[in-house]
């Protein structure tokens, strides 16, 4: 096999010292934790903080004078401005964020208690019909509020490239009209493992309509910059991004339409899971964004060329970037695949007798795809050369 990972010779040493800090992946030295995707491990300093925080200043915020809950109410608002820094937020005075349980109950947020006031009969909304459930399900529930209501609106599918699975902006800019108020978009496909190009989205459908963007993928995963991005929402799960589960944020920036307000009494928020965000993100940024993207795309293309020359293998997503010498995109840490005649869910078993820990499932995906089951390979920078090199040894005796 070529060696595609050999460029990143030199982050071997680096990449070795940070698997070393995820307690998980140190004390099951047999396993291989491909899932990350789904949920991400955590590292000591994660944990640490979350320990440090219940056993030092455990109290609810903005709700009491005395220092243990003055110090909850800083960190509440000091990861406010930490979650914006760390998305790169070029203008932060004018930007709010708004901490939920993860991106499902985020996106739902920003469908029930802003999209719905923004509407009116007869307009019309743009959505991904082949994403992720939770980038699909809030739109359409929308959609059925207004109309008990007796307002109208056309819900429009983001349209898709046959070829390489991403948003086709030509089709976009032919599906917007007059009439359209909003766009759902997500910025790496949680199947295919592909960057969506998000900015062809705003080049499609001009300055004036907001776009929310679902970053569940590549918030912890990949550098992230909202300089580069013209985007009104960015949604993004806490746990795929090393912090504990229950933790997730909306970064709203009002310039299109209201300021985003979720409706209703907000009660005692997480605080233990915005300790462990700002603890993740202070971690992440620490390790390396960049390196990070560099070694899980390295993987991921090895694995990608590997299952290339395995016939019993379909590798879901764009066709052009399997090969390791594709000048294709390649995929972003993320890669599904099928055998043509073992199910997907065998398929899981049988790679778990070896020690491999994937998803094997329809993934969420919305759409007509996700009744087709397929296993994923999701990466982290914990994982291996030798991990996948094993997998496809495994994969390979399968044929």
């Amino acid at each position: 096999m070529t060696d595609v990972v050999s460029p990143l010779d030199d982050l071997r040493s680096w990449q070795r010292a940070l698997r070393e800090q995820f307690p998980i992946i140190v004390g099951h030295p047999g396993l291989a934790y491909l899932d990350s995707a789904a949920t991400a491990q955590k590292p000591g300093a994660v944990l640490d903080a979350v320990r440090r925080y219940l056993t030092t200043s455990n109290a609810n915020a903005g709700r009491g004078t005395y220092p243990w809950a003055n110090a909850t109410t800083a960190l509440v608002e000091r990861t406010r401005d930490r979650v914006k820094e760390f998305l790169g937020d070029p203008d932060p005075d004018r930007s709010a964020v708004h901490f939920t349980s993860g991106a499902t109950e985020g996106l739902r947020i920003v469908a029930r208690d802003w999209l719905t006031s923004c509407l009116g009969d007869g307009d019309e909304i743009v959505v991904p019909f082949g994403d992720h459930q939770a980038n699909l399900s809030p739109w359409l529930e929308a959609r059925d509020q207004l109309a008990r209501q007796g307002v109208g609106i056309r819900v429009r599918e983001l349209p898709y490239q046959a070829a390489s699975g991403d948003y086709d902006p030509a089709a976009l800019a032919g599906a917007v009209g007059p009439r359209t108020r909003f766009v759902a978009a997500t910025h790496v496909h949680h199947v295919y493992g592909g960057d969506m190009n998000v900015r062809r989205i705003r080049q499609a459908v001009g300055p004036k309509v907001p776009i929310c963007l679902d970053a569940a993928q590549s918030v912890g995963h990949l550098p992230f910059s909202l300089a580069g991005l013209d985007v009104d929402f960015v949604v993004f799960s806490g746990h795929k991004a090393l912090a504990l589960p229950g933790s997730g944020a909306i970064w709203s920036r009002d310039v299109r339409g209201p300021a985003l307000r979720p409706g209703g009494w907000s009660g005692t928020p997480n605080t233990v899971g915005i300790a462990s965000l700002e603890a993740a993100l202070d971690w992440l940024d620490a390790a390396g964004l960049e390196r990070i993207e560099r070694w899980t795309v390295a993987l991921g293309t090895r694995l990608t060329d590997g299952l290339s020359r395995l016939p019993a293998y379909e590798v879901l997503g764009c066709r052009l970037s399997l090969a390791a010498a594709s000048q294709a995109q390649r995929r972003r840490s993320i890669v599904t695949f099928r055998h043509h005649k073992i199910d997907s869910n065998d398929l899981g078993f049988i790679l778990f007798s070896h020690g491999f820990m994937v998803r094997s499932d329809g993934h969420c995906q919305a759409g007509s795809e996700g009744r087709d089951g397929a296993v994923r390979v999701s990466l982290h920078i914990h994982n291996t050369v030798e991990e996948i090199d094993s997998l496809l040894s495994v994969l390979a005796n399968l044929q």
